[in-house]
């Protein structure tokens, strides 16, 4: 593994020169792109949580399970270990300081849920990259429980994309492309090449960019019908169902980021700030099904910016859509964005937008439904459903022999 979070003094990054020049290189060591073998990346970390009570206290949470945002937390360092490995070659053990370029993750496509982490068992985190583009790395991590009898069950399956970028001009810097040796490695890299396609297809079909589909256009419209008429208008149809409106979702918690969760680069770790995310959107998933819940997906996470050391962070949640299905009779869509909090002006610029999953197994069926009051709300509700709708086909895909 290499390094990701820094272990120096604070004190010693406060001193330390922020000029251009202080990023640059010296001559003649710049990063050679050499092709790398896709297994030449390749990074685990074992977690021996049944063998070690010491290490396990450390992430158990108050059912006597893991935390599984902490387990998030060490999946984004082992994205940016394996995207410097990929980058500075097999044999690297630590970042040289002036290696001329940094490794940024730009955005988490998917983390799903597979199987329980129930009962607790040593734990194996694993990734590689399976594909490079011009300034850009898909790498594909995954998470798996060890028996002792040494069977493996794969838990979760999930990808990020990481970039590069130049240290001095932070523009776009490029990677080193893959060799293709085995017919393995392939397969894997015609699985990123789709990966990379869906991505351009969906941020072309973003409602931030077009309007919703004639389909979903119907949907919205009958879900006004339905539930977003007056309060005695509605619901007299559906006395079984409780309307809760989007913006009474609202749960929100702002915290000064302090140098202690720092990366490499002395910006606030990426982790960290998926492990506070998480945290939010379940504790609002629990408010609003009234009942504990299950974690199933991480259905996106987009990072806009860096989130600067010393400063105030409003992490701000909304449940954005509900429903029930056949395998689960609760299902909550809840969408975290990060501020940063410019104390002079009081206004807020985005950092990361995230969006996650979390169901109930058993159960009576939901009765509570979130419904949108405005234009931007009924763009989320659907955003949503795009998301709910998206994980239901992975999920089936993985069932079939």
């Amino acid at each position: 593994m290499v390094p990701v979070r820094s272990k120096g003094l604070w004190s010693e990054a406060l001193a330390m020169p922020d000029s251009p020049a202080a990023h640059e290189p010296p001559p003649g060591t710049q990063n050679p792109l050499v092709p790398r073998r896709m297994h030449d990346s390749y990074c685990e970390i074992m977690l021996p949580f049944a063998s070690n009570p010491e290490l396990l206290e450390h992430y158990t949470n108050a059912s006597g399970g893991i935390r599984t945002g902490l387990l998030m937390e060490h999946l984004d360092s082992l994205a940016g270990s394996i995207a410097y490995k990929h980058m500075l070659g097999p044999d690297v053990s630590a970042l040289p300081k002036n290696a001329g370029f940094y490794m940024v993750t730009a955005s988490v496509d998917r983390l799903d849920m597979l199987a329980s982490l129930y009962p607790v068992r040593d734990m194996r985190l694993s990734g590689q990259v399976i594909h490079t583009g011009r300034s850009s790395l898909e790498i594909a991590v995954r998470m798996e429980a060890l028996e002792k009898g040494g069977k493996e069950e794969t838990i979760m399956l999930g990808r990020f994309c990481m970039v590069c970028r130049d240290a001095r001009t932070h523009g776009a810097a490029p990677v080193n492309p893959l060799s293709l040796d085995l017919p393995e490695d392939h397969v894997l890299y015609n699985i990123g090449e789709v990966h990379k396609n869906k991505r351009q297809s969906r941020a072309v079909r973003s409602l931030n960019r077009v309007p919703p589909t004639s389909s979903e256009a119907e949907s919205l419209h009958s879900l006004y019908l339905q539930y977003g008429l007056d309060e005695n208008e509605g619901l007299s149809a559906h006395p079984e169902r409780e309307r809760v409106w989007m913006g009474d979702t609202r749960l929100e918690k702002t915290l000064v980021m302090f140098p202690q969760e720092r990366n490499v680069h002395q910006k606030i770790f990426g982790g960290y700030l998926m492990r506070l995310a998480y945290e939010l959107g379940f504790a609002n998933s629990c408010l609003f099904t009234r009942d504990h819940v299950t974690f199933l997906s991480l259905d996106g996470i987009a990072f806009a910016r860096p989130v600067p050391i010393g400063s105030l962070l409003r992490l701000t949640s909304y449940i954005v859509h509900s429903a029930t299905s056949e395998n689960y009779p609760a299902l909550v869509h809840v969408w975290v964005h990060a501020d940063v909090v410019n104390l002079e002006t009081g206004t807020e610029q985005r950092t990361n937008d995230f969006r996650f999953t979390w169901c109930r197994e058993n159960g009576p069926p939901l009765k509570r439904m979130v419904v949108p009051k405005t234009y931007g709300e009924a763009m989320q509700w659907l955003e949503g459903r795009r998301a709910l709708e998206m994980g239901s086909e992975i999920r089936k895909l993985r069932k079939r022999p």
